[in-house]
């Protein structure tokens, strides 16, 4: 594999269409662009007649994380990852948290340049198991994460996607074909909310949902952020962790975590821990296997339980380790049970550190 300079590389997944505009067939928003017209995610542009992404190559910053941010409690736990991202996205989501990379119109955010095969090295040369694309969406720089990915694979590095799940079926099997995780944001369980606040469908994220549980071997965990007043009610709760166990099985993790005032929802209050500690209880009552709680201090909704005789398998606090009570193949040391999941024979001991790294330094 060769290194392709900074910058613009060439698109995959458009057509022309009669009137000379080019449509992008990334994701379900289908932008049509005239020349020098970038799509909504401002990262795919119409120019010289072919789409091309801006991004390649160049990122908001690298910085490794404990694989428990992500969050993944179900891969590799304890072990540091490598994460990075680029700007823009592809929905328009009001409560966006990391707003200043995912709204940027401006590449000025980019600050740092490195090619697919050098973020590899870099990973496995600072004891990253991992990478994460992740910041803003990794589907719209589907060419530059790919590449990622492949080199990744070439030094025995894990992928690990970071993603609302809102591409069409083409690209998607491509995307995923080179991750070995993935946390998708199951937004809310109803098409109003993703309407009303992401400008997105909900079909479409159940659909990779679906694909991913059902045709692949990604490790899929969920993420949900409540939101007071919008996607909290404890009867769509129910209805969405009734169709997690019923679709994709109760072994898929999910994480509930508390919404904090942001981009355009700067009035929306913070979500009480007691509304975090409810969604785990429906979702457990409902026969979710591994249910946690987020962006809170909760050291019993962050911690991994044994489904079969209820001991705590992973012990958490915030992301710092404690209790480990697996076997080296991933049971119940108590009753055998395995847990679900893609474990070391022992845990990592990164801990909570958060480390930002400049790849010019490696």
């Amino acid at each position: 594999m060769h290194a392709v300079p900074s910058g613009d590389h060439p698109g995959r997944y458009w057509h022309r269409l009669d009137d000379g505009r080019l449509q992008c067939d990334l994701c379900p928003r289908d932008c049509t662009l005239k020349e020098g017209q970038q799509g909504l995610c401002f990262v795919r542009e119409a120019r010289d007649g072919k789409m091309v992404l801006t991004t390649y190559g160049r990122s908001s910053g690298y910085c490794i994380d404990p694989i428990e941010k992500k969050p993944l409690n179900h891969f590799l736990p304890g072990t540091p990852v490598l994460s990075f991202g680029t700007a823009g996205c592809n929905l328009t989501c009001k409560f966006c948290q990391n707003w200043d990379m995912s709204k940027a119109r401006e590449m000025d955010v980019l600050a740092d340049h490195a090619p697919p095969e050098t973020i590899a090295r870099v990973a496995r040369e600072s004891g990253c198991r991992s990478v994460a694309y992740t910041y803003n969406d990794p589907v719209i720089f589907l060419e530059y994460a790919v590449d990622t990915a492949r080199a990744c694979r070439e030094l025995g590095v894990k992928s690990v996607a970071v993603t609302a799940g809102y591409i069409h079926e083409e690209p998607r099997r491509e995307f995923f074909r080179w991750m070995d995780a993935a946390n998708v944001d199951l937004k809310a369980f109803s098409d109003r909310f993703y309407r009303k606040l992401c400008g997105a469908r909900l079909e479409t994220v159940l659909d990779t949902l679906r694909y991913l549980r059902n045709e692949t071997g990604v490790w899929l965990e969920l993420t949900t952020l409540l939101i007071p007043g919008e996607n909290d009610a404890e009867e769509e709760l129910d209805a969405m962790t009734r169709w997690v166990v019923a679709e994709l099985g109760p072994e898929v993790p999910m994480h509930f975590t508390a919404f904090h005032p942001s981009w355009k929802m700067l009035d929306t209050p913070h979500t009480p821990p007691e509304t975090l500690t409810r969604a785990r209880r429906i979702a457990l009552d409902n026969g979710v296997r591994y249910a946690y709680t987020g962006n809170v201090h909760d050291k019993s909704g962050e911690s991994t339980y044994c489904h079969h005789c209820g001991q705590r398998l992973i012990g958490r606090d915030w992301y710092q380790l404690s209790d480990w009570n697996l076997t080296a193949d991933g049971r119940c040391n108590r009753c055998g049970t395995p847990c679900a999941g893609h474990f070391d024979p022992r845990p990592g001991d990164w801990g909570a550190r958060r480390m930002p790294v400049r790849l010019a330094d490696y």
